[in-house]
C-alpha cells in the first residue's frame, strides 16, 4: 500500500479496496463505527467488514474514482451513533483504490452550532428576526399560491425600560426569558401556531430584540382567528412574574396585520404590525390593534365585550330562564330546560348566541359551565324545599366543558354541595359533542349513568345523526330541533324527518321531546306521532325563577 501521508492524518482510516470490493490493506486503527470485524480481515469482501448500508455507496466509490481517474468522496451519517463521517476515493493503479475515512463529527457537530446560533437568539432561544423573515417569505409565498392568509402579531412590552432600570439588567433578561416562555406555553395551546417547528412553512414565535417579539401566524382560517391568539398571550402576561425576589407585573402593546389586505411583502406587513402596535399603546397600552381600522373597530368590539364577560361573573350579572316541559300525552309538567341570561349593567339583557361563542373561544366557558349547573341544581332544591313537585333540570353542556379531564368529577362535586338528588338533573350534550372521541365520550356517559344524571341530545338530526352512537351510548333524551318543528304542518319533508327520529327514538327506548313548539297545530301532529314532551313559546318562553314557581302550581298547561 503506498503511502498516504498526504491524502490522510493521524486519525484517519485507510482502506486499500480492489476492483472486486475485495480488501487488500489497511493503515490507521480500525476501532470505528462503520467496521464491524476487525479479524483476519486482509482478504475479506468489504461486506464482511464494514456495515452493510455503506457497502454499496463504497462500491460506487470505487468503481466511479476508477473509471474517471478524479477524487470521488460523499459524506455519511451513521444513525445509531450519530456519527458523521467522510469518505474519499483516490484512484491507486492497478485496479486498486486507496478509500480515506474521516471521523468528522466534531466538525459537523460545530458547524450546525453555529448555523443554530446564526438564526436564533442567544438570550431566549427563540428564532431571530433572520429566521422569522425567511419563514416569512416562504409562508408568503405558500399562502399567495394558496389563496390563503396569514397574520403577523407584533408586541412589545409595555415600560420595559423602566422595568429593566428598578430591577436591573440581569433581571430584566431573566423577565425576557420569562416571557418567552409564556409565549412559548401560549401558542401551544393555538392549534394555528406551533413553536419552532423544523417545518419551514410552520407559524412560529420569534424575538426581533430588546423587548420585542413576534408571532407569524400561519394560514388562518379567519379574520378573527389573530385576535384570539393575542387574548390569550394579553391574558398569560397578565399573571406576575417571579424574577429573584421581586414580583413583577408586566403588560404588552401588539399590533395585528392581516396578508394580503396589509401587505404582501415582509417589510410592508412588519412595518404596517409596528404602527398597529404603536396604536395600541396610544389606546392606553395592553391592548391589541389590528392595522386595518376596519379590523381595529372589530377588534375592540371583541375586547370590550371579553372584558365585560371576565367581569361578569365576579359581578352576578349573569341570570338563568327556565322553559317549562310538558308531557303532551298527560298534559303534566315533566321539568324545565335552564338557559342562561346575561343581564349587563345597562339592563341590557343579552341572549346566549350573543356571548356564549366568545366565552367558548376565550375558555371562559368552563367557568360559567359550572355556575350555571351549580346554580339550576340550587334552583331545582330550593323549589323541592318550598313544596313543589320535584322536576328536572335540564342544563346545556359545552363540548369544551364535556372534553375536561374532571367534568365527571365536577358534576359529582355539585350534586354534592347542592344536595339535589341526580335523578332530577338532565345534561344536554350536540352531536357534535359525543361524536369526538367516542371511546372517552361513552365512559363519561356510563359515568354519568352511574351516578344517576339523565343525557339527552340536542338539535337531533342537525348534526352527524350517526345511529352507531344512539347504539352504544347510554342516552336517555332526543330533542328535535326547532329546525323541524317550525313548517311541521306545511313541510312533508319536515313531517318525514320528525316521524323517523320519533320511531328511531322508541326503538332505542329514547324519549323524545320536540322544541320550539307555538302552534296548537304542531303540538297536535307531535302528540299523534307519539312525541312524549314539547317546550316552546306556545306552553311558555323562558322565565325566572320566580315565575317558573307560579307556573308549576298551575293545573291545565294547554
Amino acid at each position: 500500500m503506498k503511502d498516504t501521508a498526504a491524502e490522510s492524518n493521524a486519525n484517519d482510516l485507510v482502506l486499500q479496496i480492489n476492483k472486486n470490493g475485495t480488501l487488500l490493506g489497511f493503515k490507521g486503527r480500525l476501532e470505528n463505527n462503520l467496521i464491524i470485524s476487525t479479524d483476519a480481515i486482509i482478504g475479506k469482501h468489504i461486506s464482511d467488514v464494514m456495515t452493510s448500508d455503506i457497502v454499496q455507496p463504497v462500491m460506487r466509490g470505487v468503481e466511479k474514482a476508477l473509471r474517471t481517474g478524479d477524487l470521488q468522496s460523499f459524506e455519511y451519517r451513521h444513525l445509531l451513533f450519530d456519527d458523521h463521517y467522510e469518505l474519499k476515493f483516490i484512484d491507486n493503479g492497478n485496479d486498486k483504490v486507496l478509500t480515506v475515512i474521516t471521523n468528522i463529527s466534531a466538525y459537523k457537530k460545530a458547524a450546525e452550532t453555529a448555523k443554530y446560533f446564526a438564526y436564533h437568539d442567544t438570550l431566549t432561544d427563540l428564532p431571530n428576526r433572520y429566521l422569522f423573515n425567511d419563514r416569512l417569505q416562504q409562508a408568503i409565498s405558500l399562502v399567495e399560491r394558496e389563496k390563503k392568509m396569514l397574520a403577523i402579531l407584533f408586541l412589545d412590552l409595555d415600560n420595559f425600560k423602566q422595568i429593566n432600570d428598578t430591577i436591573g439588567h440581569r433581571a430584566g433578561d431573566q423577565l425576557l426569558r420569562s416571557v418567552a416562555d409564556r409565549l412559548m406555553k401560549c401558542i401551544r395551546t393555538t392549534d394555528s401556531v406551533t413553536h419552532m417547528s423544523t417545518e419551514e412553512t410552520e407559524s412560529m414565535v420569534a424575538r426581533l430584540g430588546g423587548d420585542e417579539f413576534t408571532m407569524l401566524l400561519n394560514t388562518i382560517g379567519n379574520i378573527e382567528e389573530p385576535a384570539i391568539v393575542a387574548g390569550r398571550v394579553l391574558k398569560m402576561l397578565s399573571e406576575s412574574f417571579m424574577i429573584g425576589t421581586h414580583e413583577v407585573f408586566v403588560t404588552a402593546s401588539m399590533g395585528i396585520t392581516v396578508y394580503p389586505f396589509d401587505g404582501t411583502d415582509i417589510d410592508t406587513l412588519l412595518i404596517n404590525a409596528d404602527v398597529a402596535m404603536y396604536q395600541a399603546k396610544k389606546q392606553g397600552r395592553n391592548c391589541y390593534q389590528y392595522y386595518s381600522e376596519s379590523m381595529n373597530k372589530f377588534a375592540f368590539e371583541r375586547f370590550t365585550v371579553e372584558n365585560k364577560l371576565r367581569k361578569a361573573l365576579d359581578h352576578n350579572e349573569f341570570m338563568l330562564f327556565y322553559q317549562p316541559q310538558i308531557n303532551i300525552q298527560t298534559g303534566k309538567l315533566i321539568g324545565a330546560e335552564a338557559l342562561i341570561r346575561w343581564l349587563q349593567p345597562d339592563l341590557v339583557l343579552t341572549r346566549p348566541g350573543e356571548f356564549i361563542p366568545l366565552a367558548e373561544q376565550t375558555g371562559l366557558i368552563i367557568a360559567m359551565g359550572e355556575w350555571i349547573l351549580r346554580t339550576a341544581c340550587e334552583q331545582n332544591r330550593t323549589w323541592q324545599k318550598a313544596g313543589l313537585k320535584p322536576m328536572i333540570i335540564t342544563v346545556n353542556v359545552s363540548s369544551i366543558q364535556f372534553r375536561q379531564a374532571n367534568f365527571i368529577e365536577t358534576v359529582s362535586r355539585i350534586i354534592s354541595d347542592t344536595g339535589l338528588d341526580p335523578s332530577y338533573l338532565q345534561l344536554e350534550l350536540t352531536e357534535s359533542t359525543i361524536m369526538q372521541h367516542s371511546e372517552t365520550t361513552i365512559k363519561k356517559l356510563l359515568a354519568l349513568q352511574a351516578l344517576g344524571v339523565q343525557t339527552s341530545i340536542d338539535d337531533f338530526g342537525t348534526g352527524y345523526s350517526s345511529l352507531k352512537y344512539l347504539k352504544h351510548f347510554p342516552l336517555d333524551t332526543l330533542k328535535i330541533d326547532t329546525s323541524f318543528v317550525k313548517d311541521l304542518v306545511t313541510s312533508t319533508n319536515d313531517q318525514a324527518i320528525v316521524k323517523a327520529i320519533i320511531t328511531l327514538a322508541h326503538n332505542f327506548n329514547l324519549k323524545v321531546v320536540a322544541e320550539g313548539v307555538e302552534t296548537r297545530e304542531q303540538l297536535t301532529y307531535l302528540r299523534e306521532h307519539g312525541c312524549e314532551a314539547v317546550q316552546g313559546y306556545l306552553i311558555c318562553p323562558p322565565v325566572n325563577s320566580v315565575v317558573m314557581a307560579q307556573f308549576t302550581k298551575k293545573k291545565n298547561y294547554f
